[in-house]
């Protein structure tokens, strides 16, 4: 029998195949009715599974709760910031990685379900005993230390029409879009958050683009 080729893609198990069944069917329905509306069985249901299939791969709805937020994560970070996961696709220059975060923040309008999810659990999570209080420090580890990257090239590339501190910059603008994320759940029809990023951007002389 011949070994597979060296550069031959790996083939996925039926573990991984159900696996990530459960991540898609747990990620609709936890943005569409959140966290503690969804019980495990909802999501094996949803899944085609039994509950004690369910649990075979995922102990809880914490484990299960934080693979889905990581998966979101990580999808995005493939498209901002191709660079953390490793080798992949050319990265996207830093012009249109900044309108790929924008877009990031237009997507959110539509899964209100998360958004809420991430709100709720990011305040929680400040307690060092909550179950997500690890993932949420490692995950704004990571977004300072990008989107700091990010702007310090734009600003350079930019000349003297845009000027300003990329970490400080970097913080207003995630504390901005936390900050719009609250507000919008509170009343959706008041709150554009996609064109406010695109204002506060163009104080510094940022192009963002439009939708």
């Amino acid at each position: 029998m011949n070994d597979p080729a060296p550069d031959a893609p790996r083939r996925v198990t039926k573990g991984e195949r159900t696996r990530a069944r459960i991540l898609d069917s747990a990620t609709e329905l936890f943005a569409r009715s959140g966290f503690h509306a969804v019980s495990l069985r909802d999501i094996a249901a949803h899944a085609g599974l039994t509950h004690a299939g369910l649990l075979h791969h995922f102990p809880g709805k914490e484990a299960l709760l934080l693979d889905v937020l990581s998966l979101r994560d990580e999808t995005d970070a493939r498209r901002l910031f191709p660079g953390t996961l490793g080798p992949g696709d050319p990265e996207p220059d830093p012009a249109e990685r900044l309108r790929r975060l924008v877009d990031v923040v237009a997507r959110n309008a539509g899964t209100p379900g998360l958004v809420a999810l991430y709100a709720k659990l990011s305040a929680e999570a400040s307690d060092p005993e909550h179950p997500a209080h690890h993932y949420f420090v490692r995950r704004y580890q990571l977004l300072r230390r990008e989107t700091t990257g990010l702007l310090a090239e734009l600003f350079a590339a930019a000349g003297p029409d845009a000027r300003g501190d990329a970490a400080a910059v970097a913080q207003q603008l995630l504390a901005l879009m936390d900050g719009l994320q609250t507000q919008w759940l509170l009343e959706p029809g008041a709150v554009d958050m996609a064109e406010q990023v695109r204002a506060f951007l163009r104080r510094y002389g940022l192009d963002a683009g439009r939708e």
